[in-house]
């Protein structure tokens, strides 16, 4: 993986990464990064508490967030840079999403408690740090309290697929994600697009379908996507007119296949987002 002067997709403790915001932005400027989205998962606090504080580190900070969503039954992510964060359907978009996860969390914590686990609701809660709540804060929790040796186990036992705290959720649909994107001023990514577990033939036609909705990028450099990925998707932006992105997708410095500003280049032929937000 390559060194990156920018960095369009990274997480902190609002969400589900590990770093407070602040702490964050400071490695990402000491790893040679100039220009970062913090992108959140369904959360824009991180990035108003950076805002609201000043932060101090030689960067510079644009808007952005990672909305989850679905087409038909697949559950996408989609990153939006350059936001306008008072937009008043985004952040009741958000303030949603707050609701709809704590309702998750309460089931899951339910599921397993029923399975025979202790109740971890409060656990999992305080592992979160006032961020997004989620799985891996549950994983978290059984692993502090010994239940299981990491989070791995913790996901092969109790919380990965078709497990008895894998809980559903109703996420909004793709259409309505790249609008409210859009309404809020920002330009629409879809992330990762080789990481959803489908085959070539399906990833073309989620890309077809995020084009024909209006959406903006193609995340085409990031960790553990292949040359031979890399390719098909440069040739589906370049097929369906989008912008190329890239980034980090950083939630764990002890994640050592990723780091700020560390992933495959963006082959250079392609239109950028760098170019649609300065």
């Amino acid at each position: 993986m390559l060194a990156h002067s920018y960095d369009f997709h990274t997480h902190s403790t609002a969400s589900d990464g590990t770093l407070a915001p602040q702490v964050l932005i400071e490695k990402a400027s000491e790893a040679g990064v100039k220009l970062m989205a913090l992108t959140d998962h369904d959360s824009m606090s991180g990035y108003q508490a950076l805002i609201s504080s000043g932060f101090s580190a030689d960067i510079e900070l644009i808007s952005g967030v990672e909305l989850t969503c679905r087409l038909d039954k697949q559950v996408v992510h989609v990153v939006g840079l350059n936001l306008d964060a008072a937009n008043e359907r985004l952040y009741a978009h958000l303030l949603g999403l707050d609701r709809l996860r704590m309702e998750r969390a309460k089931a899951i914590a339910l599921r397993l408690h029923k399975a025979g686990l202790p109740d971890l609701l409060e656990a999992a809660i305080e592992c979160s740090g006032g961020g997004q709540i989620g799985r891996p804060h549950f994983a978290q929790a059984l692993l502090n309290m010994g239940l299981v040796s990491d989070q791995q186990q913790a996901f092969k036992k109790y919380l990965g697929a078709g497990k008895k705290g894998d809980v559903k959720v109703e996420w909004p649909q793709l259409a309505s994600i790249i609008e409210i994107i859009h309404e809020a001023g920002g330009v629409s990514i879809l992330a990762h697009p080789t990481k959803y577990n489908l085959t070539l033939n399906k990833v073309r036609y989620l890309v077809a379908q995020f084009s024909e909705l209006g959406g903006d990028a193609l995340e085409v450099g990031y960790p553990a996507v292949t040359a031979d990925h890399q390719k098909s998707l440069s040739i589906l932006v370049e097929k369906h007119q989008l912008m190329a992105s890239g980034g980090s997708d950083f939630h764990n410095p002890d994640y050592h296949w990723t780091g700020l500003g560390r992933f495959p280049r963006v082959p250079e032929h392609l239109p950028h987002v760098l170019d649609a937000i300065r």
